[in-house]
């Protein structure tokens, strides 16, 4: 994945493999962030002016559905299950712990060194490990906020973050 920004003549190749009219709006999004990784507010810029594609339109559709990114991610994407048997077992506290070890702001979701992503997800499918995380493909369950922070430097002290790919 790109974190640079998206070349005019990738998206016109987007353009062309997906068409030009409101029917391709997810199409359009979705190829751009499998090309650069996040949907860059200049690449919605650029396909309104080359499409039927309103800018509104295009910027409401990348954040309504959730599996839209529009900031860079991480090279490693932490996932925190807030699904009922993670969010009974505490999982906002875990998120706290997660967002703590990761020196994070409340309006950051990625580390200033670009190494992590937390995201918060519906369910990992682990209800019997609740509260859950996944570091990369890693999962760690039954987790308190002391456990985790121990998780997340366990992977900042081994560098194993760069392995661990979103």
């Amino acid at each position: 994945m790109a974190q640079e920004p998206i070349s005019t003549q990738v998206l016109d190749r987007i353009l062309e493999r997906c068409g030009r009219d409101g029917s391709a709006t997810i199409p359009i999004l979705q190829a751009i962030q499998a090309e650069a990784g996040y949907v860059p507010v200049e690449a919605m810029k650029y396909v309104a002016a080359h499409t039927d594609i309103d800018a509104t339109r295009l910027y409401g559709v990348a954040t309504f559905y959730t599996q839209f990114r529009l900031k860079p991610v991480g090279r490693t994407m932490i996932r925190v299950c807030h699904g009922t048997a993670c969010h009974v077992a505490g999982a906002e506290r875990i998120t706290a712990a997660v967002r703590d070890a990761l020196g994070l702001a409340d309006e950051d979701d990625t580390t200033s060194d670009q190494r992590f992503t937390v995201d918060e997800v519906a369910c990992l499918g682990c209800c019997s490990l609740a509260p859950v995380i996944m570091v990369g493909e890693t999962t760690h369950g039954k987790l308190t906020p002391d456990k985790v922070r121990k998780v997340i430097a366990g992977y900042r002290d081994t560098g194993a973050a760069a392995e661990e790919s979103a």
